[in-house]
């Protein structure tokens, strides 16, 4: 290249000093006798053509040498780019080795090369798809009666489609065989071992990923795979406890055809036709005869479907259900009831669980030790009924006790979960791969809420609002939850005061009283909000901070059962200021804590002060994701500290939101104290006289724990814009707003 570039340098010097030459005899000659020679015409021709090739050859050189190109291997295992009988043919002889059974014992740490996968910016595997071949064994029988499924050529080419995939060995963390073992009926066991041993990169199936569907065969239906299959990750459709190795295989769905064949609309969550639905076909007779013993009892709420035996010629019985010589289409009929049974077979997996959750029908799972798929990641609970086989006679039962309001947010949570992770060969790849993908660079995994909850509907979810977008919540307002001991009028008389308020969407009692029970229901308030009230266990103050089911709005509002001099006005605007502000804790009379230098170390003060850095969680907003942090992510010993001594859960959770947010809570409205004229010292815990030396000890206690102290300080308040302005009562919206 130097050469050419020294030859190239000298050839535009002679032609710029040639057209030089030319250009100035030209003008010269104008004006008199030319001092130079012209160049001869042929002369001229000739650089100007040796110029052109010269400065091509260079420029189609910069080009090679620059241009985009890969220098990867573009050969593809895909049906798109080669045929199945273009396959090259590979012989098995007899003596090849087969690889052991598989072991029981590997986890992720024992027999993965995490290291194979190495660090990328991305976070994600990269998987290599060997090229399709054609084995046989050494007469020319091939290895499977199928050949390359369409099932499977689907999912070889999603992966083949996706961000995982890599046509470069060397840079694989996965290994993917182009060989179909979805369906053990099609295979030969002992060939297909061979054939797996001969891969190139098999060693000992490490960092390789088999797929099956139909695992067993009669007469004893194994739960995995019968192929011998060394170290080899294996997702599979029929797992039980006793052959699943947890956190190593990846448990996956036994694919519908109908998925692709039949497109059914998705309806509204609700009441239907039918409550309970049979559609199996293959049921053994055990089962078959308690199911109709339940119809029986049940009458028309329960639909026993069988084949059938009267079709016309030519009509698919596949797409069919019968029951007493009437005629259903399949699946349509499922989205016809409630819930739908999905009874074990043969084998554990069942194609029909698919076609249920399509349906949007709640599955009613009866299959013992069955792992269900992707249960690594996906929480059935909310989509599911599983029950024990034995507990079939109690199904009806069962399954009467649910709410109607959950039964809706399971069927509307099991068609998402088949939309999402069912409905195609492309979409249990590319869970199965995000699964291991998760294992491998656990930091950057998808959460429980990227898993379970719909991208646009997210209900019963537990979002952290640090992350909340920057708007109010369309949150169904709050959930006020009351703990109460024994107070039984006072607590009539805060229900009473709650349920005026507009934004209120349900009411939770704690009940933390274990020798007397609750009123009975007639007694309680009439309101017009849901009330519920939950008994606890024990007598402890950190149980109005447990994260209840019942709990369903991201805000809630902790009370105490004494607290009935906050009017509906002042409760509605706290909790427009949290829908603003919804990770900060949003109260009422607000406290402080000071350094007291002769004692050398902290103190509480109630005082009125300029300064607030805790507000009262006797009545206060917050998100319900910080019930799960107090519960479960409290630090050292404090929730225990706490309940030992009656005292302080309050202070607590002001120093895990302040030293989770780094953030002050938030004092509204103008209200110092809390007073209860009917209560007496006998009633009330903050009216004992060690109380205040207490609460002092505690601040102590958890900045020690805290290793800081979180609570920040801050100088203001929330107010109604038109609190103080003269102005007319009925134009205020929110003119009540109490007093000091």
């Amino acid at each position: 290249a130097n050469v050419t570039c020294v030859y190239f340098s000298r050839f535009l010097f002679i032609l710029k000093c040639d057209v030089s030459c030319m250009c100035a005899s030209g003008k010269y000659s104008s004006r008199g006798p030319a001092l130079i020679p012209r160049m001869k015409t042929k002369h001229r021709i000739y650089y100007i053509t040796l110029f052109s090739v010269v400065l091509l050859g260079l420029i189609a050189t910069g080009m090679f040498q620059f241009w985009p190109h890969s220098i990867e291997s573009t050969a593809d295992w895909g049906l798109d780019r080669r045929s199945v009988h273009d396959a090259p043919l590979i012989r098995l002889p007899v003596s090849n080795p087969i690889p052991e059974r598989g072991d029981l014992s590997c986890r992720m740490h024992t027999c993965f090369d995490v290291y194979r996968c190495g660090y990328n910016p991305k976070n994600r595997i990269k998987v290599y798809i060997y090229p399709l071949q054609r084995f046989v064994d050494e007469v020319g029988v091939p290895i499977s009666s199928t050949g390359l499924s369409r099932e499977y050529n689907n999912l070889l080419s999603a992966i083949s489609d996706s961000e995982f995939y890599t046509d470069d060995v060397t840079r694989a963390c996965l290994f993917v065989p182009s060989i179909d073992v979805l369906n053990q009926n099609s295979l030969r066991i002992r060939e297909t071992a061979q054939a797996l041993a001969m891969l190139p990169r098999w060693d000992k199936g490490m960092n390789h990923l088999l797929f099956n569907m139909l695992p067993g065969g009669p007469p004893d239906y194994n739960t995995a795979l019968d192929v011998p299959r060394d170290r080899a990750l294996l997702a599979g459709g029929g797992f039980s406890t006793w052959t699943y190795r947890q956190g190593y295989d990846v448990s996956i769905p036994v694919y519908s055809p109908l998925s692709a064949d039949v497109e059914l609309p998705e309806r509204q969550p609700g009441p239907r036709r039918y409550f309970i639905l049979s559609s199996q076909t293959a049921i053994h007779r055990e089962y078959r005869a308690e199911l109709e013993r339940l119809k029986e009892e049940n009458g028309e709420a329960l639909l026993l479907l069988d084949k059938c035996s009267n079709l016309s010629q030519g009509v698919a019985s596949a797409r069919k259900r019968c029951y007493k010589g009437q005629v259903f289409d399949y699946p349509q009929i499922l989205q016809e009831s409630s819930f739908c049974v999905v009874l074990r077979g043969a084998r554990l997996g069942q194609a029909t669980l698919s076609d249920v959750l399509q349906a949007g029908c709640v599955p009613v799972i009866l299959a013992d030790s069955y792992i269900l798929p992707f249960s690594e990641v996906l929480d059935w609970k909310r989509a599911s009924v599983v029950i024990p086989e034995e507990k079939l006679p109690e199904m009806y039962t069962i399954l009467k006790s649910i709410p109607h309001r959950q039964v809706e947010e399971m069927q509307r949570q099991a068609r998402w979960f088949w939309d999402a992770y069912f409905s195609s060969m492309k979409a249990i790849g590319m869970t199965t791969l995000q699964i291991i993908n998760d294992r491998i660079y656990p930091y950057a995994a998808c959460t429980y809420e990227q898993w379970n909850n719909p991208p646009l509907v997210k209900w019963s979810s537990v979002n952290s609002p640090l992350f909340l977008p920057l708007i109010p919540p369309r949150s169904p307002g709050f959930t006020a939850v009351v703990l109460t001991y024994d107070r039984i009028e006072s607590l009539f008389r805060v229900i009473t005061e709650i349920s005026k308020v507009p934004s209120l969407a349900k009411l939770l009692v704690v009940w933390n009283n274990q020798n007397k029970s609750p009123p009975e229901d007639s007694l309680w308030p009439k309101i017009a909000a849901p009330l519920k009230v939950v008994r606890t266990k024990e007598n402890k103050l950190s149980n109005r901070f447990f994260p209840y089911d019942e709990i369903e709005t991201e805000a809630v509002l902790a009370i105490d059962d004494d607290i009935i001099m906050l009017t509906s006005d002042e409760l509605q605007f706290g909790y427009e200021v949290w829908r603003e502000f919804p990770d900060r804790l949003v109260g009422y009379p607000g406290r402080l804590h000071l350094w007291d230098h002769e004692m050398g170390k902290w103190k509480y003060e109630s005082e009125w002060t300029n300064e607030v850095s805790m507000v009262l969680t006797g009545a206060a907003f917050y998100h319900k994701y910080f019930n799960y942090l107090y519960t479960y992510k409290m630090p050292g010993d404090i929730k225990n500290w706490v309940d030992a001594h009656m005292n302080c859960e309050d202070i607590a959770m002001n120093f895990l939101v302040a030293n989770i947010t780094g953030k002050a809570p938030i004092k509204v409205t103008p209200r110092k104290k809390f007073k209860c004229p009917e209560c007496t010292a006998i009633d009330g815990l903050s009216l004992d006289q060690t109380h205040m030396v207490e609460r002092s000890e505690c601040i102590n206690k958890f900045a020690s724990v805290f290793g800081t102290m979180p609570l920040k300080v801050v100088e203001h308040r929330a107010d109604p814009v038109l609190y103080k302005d003269d102005f007319p009562e009925k134009l205020k919206s929110f003119p009540n707003i109490g007093s000091l």
